[in-house]
This record gives C-alpha cells, structure tokens and sequence, in this order.
C-alpha cells in the first residue's frame, strides 16, 4: 500500500511539474552566471566607490561548455555554434558554423562573388584572432581565416564580423575599442585559458 502511495505521489509530482521542465543547467553554466552576477555587484559597489576586487580564470573547455549551452538558450543571429581553443599571448582560433546567407541578406554584396558558389548557407569557418585588452576596453584583428582548405582574406572576414556583430542584440560596433562587460578592466590568456580581473 505505502508504496503505491509513493508512486501515485510520484506520477502526480511529474503530472503537476509537467514532462517537459527544463533540466537545471550544467555546472558551467551556473559557474559563468554567478561569475557574472558577482561582477555586476561589484560593478555596482564601485559606482557607489567601494571597490571589491574579482579575478576571471576560465578554461577553453569551460567556454565552450557555456557557448553549447548559451547559444541553445539564447540563438544568435548569424551564429550556430562557436568552438574556442585558446593560446597564449592573447590569442584565440575559433570554429563557428555561420548562416552566409544570412549575412549576405543584411549586406548584399558581402560575400565575394568567387566564394559565393562554397560560402552559402550554415557553413563552417576556422578564423584565429589576436586581442588586446586593457584599462576596460578591447580590440582583436583576424589574424587568418580558412573555410576548408580556403584561405579567407582578413579584410573580408573583418567585414563580416562586423555584419554579424551589429545584428547582435548588443549592436556591437568592431570599428571601435569595445569596453569590457561587467566592468573587467584587464584580460589576458595563457594557454587554454582567459584570465582577467576588474
């Protein structure tokens, strides 16, 4: 009898909360959210001319984890997936699936009429940046970009990183030093991890 009881309560239980709950997010994801909330208090603290220090130490693997993640909750124009591997001296090589034609859709004539027969629909493209970051702002340059064994040039992929970043809900403008979110006034890399501070 008791565990008929326990079973009806547990039918009922999932009846009420309902079959499709979302599952808790991964530990990465609650890691980057209470990083970022610790930063916007202190972000505000500093406002109010409290200062309270807060280091960044993030792995690739852990960034990657949160994009998975992020880009599944939240979808990004232009953006299917970002994979990140990073290296020392600041420098960064991504792969991200790109929905071309969309880009080629918000600025037509982006894409070069000889790539257009490959660069068309959610393809792939592997591009390396180097960035700097200091005193609350950052800039970055490609520093090479492949689509297969194509080589990208750098003046193209600049452009339709621009394309794409201004579509973004932020309206990010890359022909300016953007400032760092939640107040980092410093970010750096080692191999396979970010590390910052504000």
């Amino acid at each position: 009898m008791r565990a008929r009881c326990l079973l009806v309560t547990a039918l009922a239980a999932n009846f009420l909360i309902g079959a499709d709950t979302p599952a808790p997010p991964p530990a990465v994801v609650s890691k980057f959210l209470d990083l970022f909330q610790r930063l916007r208090d202190a972000q505000d603290k500093q406002s109010h001319g409290q200062r309270q220090p807060i280091s960044v130490d993030l792995r690739d693997s852990e960034i990657n984890d949160y994009f998975r993640y992020s880009l599944k909750a939240t979808p990004r124009p232009g953006i299917e997936s970002v994979t990140v591997k990073i290296f020392g001296n600041n420098y960064i090589s991504t792969y991200t699936i790109v929905d071309f034609d969309a880009v080629e859709r918000w600025k037509p004539g982006t894409i070069p009429e000889l790539l257009r027969p490959v660069l068309h629909g959610k393809q792939s493209i592997w591009v390396d940046y180097r960035f700097q970051a200091s005193r609350g702002m950052g800039t970055f340059s490609v520093e090479k970009a492949y689509y297969d064994q194509i080589r990208l040039p750098a003046f193209f992929v600049s452009k339709m990183i621009a394309i794409v970043a201004a579509r973004q809900p932020e309206k990010y403008d890359i022909t300016k030093p953007l400032p760092l979110p939640f107040g980092l006034r410093q970010i750096s890399t080692v191999d396979h991890t970010v590390t910052g501070s504000n």
